[in-house]
């Protein structure tokens, strides 16, 4: 029963630290050009 006492309050904080990591995410715009990256690995810039 004591183990719960340390994992339930150690969960909460894992999720709130991912949660927090999620939102950091959408503020710094990770998630603003998401069909750009997908067409940028098909152009070939080494050509000369």
């Amino acid at each position: 029963m004591t183990i719960l006492g340390f994992m339930i309050p150690l969960s909460l904080a894992m999720g709130l630290c991912a949660l927090g990591t999620f939102f950091w995410t959408m503020r710094s715009g990770q998630y603003e050009d998401m069909d750009g990256a997908a067409n940028r690995i098909l152009i070939d810039e080494d050509a000369p």
